[in-house]
């Protein structure tokens, strides 16, 4: 068997069996698995198997961090065991009473805002890939056309760089459309409807309406005023679909839907979007433009206890909001030391710490932890031991200093940090980006190696 297997059926042995499992799911990192009976999981095994790098428990969520491309691999073996597993007998009738009153349970004493945050990022993770790709490639183009790097490059091939442009800013283009369609997936309406809804507030048309004497901003508002017009489009689309007759419903829900909802939109719920969004964009430019040092530190030193609580989520329609209205983001690159400044810790632990586990785990993880991806550093190393997780987020909060001075910029929105970012930071600022980068890297490691941790033992 190859290693996925392996630690598939091992995690599948440790979580208590397939009969345990409810759900099953991964990230880009984590295989996330929600067990019916809680007595059943043997967490020290799972946190001991080979390929796990941290363990974390959220919500009613057992998360097991096996890295980026492993988390996928080892969540499609689960799902091949689980299926050979699985007989054509019906699930007795007192299972599913119990997995019923254990669901009303969870909905009831569910924290309100972190399930709304959640459903916030689902709407957005789908769309993480071609925030990466849209980002590297601009980031291509950017290099290509510095006559420093490329020479004439860009004289000699002006259509490829323009292909090239038009690549990476496809997703800006429809961004709206995007979020839209995934919004209503999230809020349990139709697709379709989501996108449409997005449509009509993008609409270049809308510039030749005047409305109260005023013309119509196509685009006002954003994804927040996206947000605002699917979730209502959602919840008129679910009314009207109880109050219908089955004959006319198909034909008449989505008319109704959607004259209601546009109608709205234009009057009412894109003008507010539009004000949410732009207190939102000056806020974030206000704070990072005249608290500098101060305020990139608290962003980004504050940041991993909100990874950790899950409210970072609730960032992720400003990240995009920054790059809507100004067409860079100040607050990723602030935000992305937090990571850095684990990697500096977690060098220190690995040249102070005798346990050939924990070294073997760091080294795991340190590669991928300068990509950008930090969780097998946070949950299988800094977190566990205490004091480098503080030193960490100081260290990151140096960093985060540093870029707020520099006012260092990206040109996406989320999606990458670490290293790969920087082929994303506005021109002329790339390496004092790189230059916070190593300034946070050392300082998470003296942090660390000044505060001490406890060696774990063998």
């Amino acid at each position: 068997m190859d290693k996925s297997t392996i630690l598939a059926t091992q995690i599948l042995a440790g979580i208590g069996g397939e009969g345990n499992i409810l759900k099953l799911e991964n990230c880009m990192t984590r295989v996330r698995i929600v067990v019916k009976d809680e007595q059943l999981p043997d967490l020290v095994l799972l946190k001991q198997l080979e390929g796990v790098k941290g363990y974390i428990k959220q919500g009613d969520q057992h998360q097991l961090i096996v890295g980026p491309g492993a988390a996928s691999k080892v969540v499609d073996r689960m799902r091949t065991l689980l299926k050979s597993q699985r007989d054509d007998t019906a699930v007795p009738q007192d299972d599913i009473s119990r997995n019923k009153a254990q669901a009303k349970a969870k909905a009831k004493y569910a924290a309100p805002m972190s399930e709304a945050l959640r459903q916030l990022a689902n709407i957005f993770i789908p769309i993480i890939p071609a925030f990466i790709a849209s980002g590297l490639i601009m980031g291509i183009v950017n290099l290509l056309k510095r006559p420093d790097i490329s020479g004439d490059l860009a004289l000699q091939y002006p259509n490829l760089l323009g292909l090239l442009a038009i690549f990476g800013s496809a997703v800006f283009a429809i961004m709206n459309i995007l979020v839209g369609v995934n919004a209503a997936k999230v809020f349990g309406g139709s697709a379709a409807m989501g996108g449409v809804m997005a449509g009509i507030l993008t609409s270049p048309a809308l510039a030749q309406i005047t409305l109260f004497g005023e013309p119509l901003q196509p685009g006002r508002g954003g994804v927040i005023a996206v947000l605002l017009v699917v979730a209502l489009m959602c919840w008129l689309e679910k009314w009207l679909r109880q109050r219908l007759s089955e004959s006319i419903e198909l034909i008449v829900n989505p008319l109704l839907t959607t004259l209601i909802t546009a109608s709205l939109a234009i009057v009412i719920l894109q003008p507010l979007g539009g004000y949410i969004s732009e207190g939102i964009t000056h806020g974030v430019n206000l704070a990072i433009d005249h608290g500098g040092l101060l305020v990139g530190a608290l962003l980004s030193g504050f940041f991993l206890p909100l990874v950790l609580t899950g409210l970072h989520q609730g960032l992720v329609p400003i990240h995009v909001e920054l790059v809507q209205a100004h067409g860079a983001n100040p607050l990723l690159p602030i935000l992305a030391m937090a990571g850095v400044g684990q990697v500096g810790a977690a060098l220190a632990v690995l040249m102070k710490t005798r346990n050939s586990r924990l070294k073997k785990v760091i080294k795991g993880a340190l590669p991928v932890g300068i990509l950008g991806i930090g969780e097998p550093l946070i949950f299988g190393v800094t977190l566990p031991l205490g004091k480098p997780f503080i030193a960490a987020c100081l260290g990151g909060a140096v960093g985060g200093a540093l870029i707020s001075y520099w006012k260092v910029a990206t040109v996406i929105t989320f999606g990458i940090s670490g290293l790969p970012l920087a082929l994303t930071i506005v021109t002329g600022k790339v390496m004092l980006y790189l230059v916070a980068m190593v300034v946070t890297i050392l300082a998470g490691f003296l942090f660390t190696w000044l505060m001490g941790f406890n060696d774990p033992e063998e």
